[in-house]
């Protein structure tokens, strides 16, 4: 029989600070739903300082899911590469690389759903951009250099977070730029608990920061929140911690 999840210590906390918590601890963010809305092309227009990139030659995005930062990256770089592990992800971003769109059910509520036809802004220059298969923890040992490189929403869903990092700074350019975001959202399905970034109570960005600091000079650290619909009455609203770095002269 399956277990009540009502009866967990961890759903019976979380009620307790829906129901009794003041406003100020239970969101602790002067943010709004719509501000988070648009996070896939945050990721670039905000997340880099394209301007102070010395070079706009190749930019590497991990962790792409369906492509829309790997495109967004192509209205600044001349070569554009997107790698997920989800093989589906990656058909969907392959048929918008070559249709410029792709159709999408959207759920309502109940049995209600509604179909959309997606497109990609006709400015891109989708020949720009490739996209592949592979595990962030892995990578192609022949990716080469890139100018930018981009991991977004991806650490905290790695059972090994720490060898993307440790393969970080063979990835970016001196002078070129980083940028990541993750909320911090451990799950042992995901990452066993000792390989967490943070143990002890220790905060999990300065552990981030710990193991960026010999190679990554850290240039902003910011709030960036996303918003993932389920239905049309319920959502994932999520805060990432999000940081830019320059990757520094070997």
């Amino acid at each position: 029989m399956d277990t009540n999840p009502y009866e967990s210590d961890s759903l019976l906390h979380q009620y307790l600070v829906f129901h009794y918590a003041p406003a100020d601890i239970q969101f602790p963010h002067d943010l709004s739903a719509q501000e988070a809305v648009g996070f896939p092309q945050k990721c670039v227009s905000i997340g880099l300082d394209a301007d102070n990139i010395p070079n706009k030659k190749r930019a590497l995005d991990i962790g792409c899911a369906v492509g829309r930062s790997t495109f967004e990256l192509a209205r600044t770089f001349a070569e554009v590469i997107g790698i997920d592990q989800s093989q589906a992800f990656v058909d969907a971003a392959n048929e918008l690389k070559l249709n410029g769109r792709h159709p999408a059910t959207m759920h309502e509520e109940g049995s209600k759903a509604r179909d959309l036809d997606l497109r990609l802004d006709e400015a891109i220059d989708r020949d720009k951009v490739s996209f592949r298969t592979g595990d962030a923890q892995v990578l192609p040992p022949d990716l080469g250099l890139f100018d930018a490189v981009l991991a977004c929403n991806l650490i905290c869903r790695l059972p090994q977070p720490r060898a993307l990092l440790q393969r970080l700074p063979d990835l970016v350019k001196p002078g070129g730029q980083l940028f990541l975001t993750t909320p911090f959202t451990w799950m042992e399905k995901y990452t066993s608990r000792e390989h967490w970034l943070g143990q002890d109570g220790q905060d999990s960005f300065e552990a981030l920061k710990t193991g960026l600091d010999p190679d990554f000079s850290l240039e902003r650290k910011f709030d960036l929140p996303f918003l993932i619909r389920e239905h049309s009455r319920k959502f994932q609203y999520g805060v990432a911690l999000a940081s830019r770095w320059i990757r520094r002269e070997p």
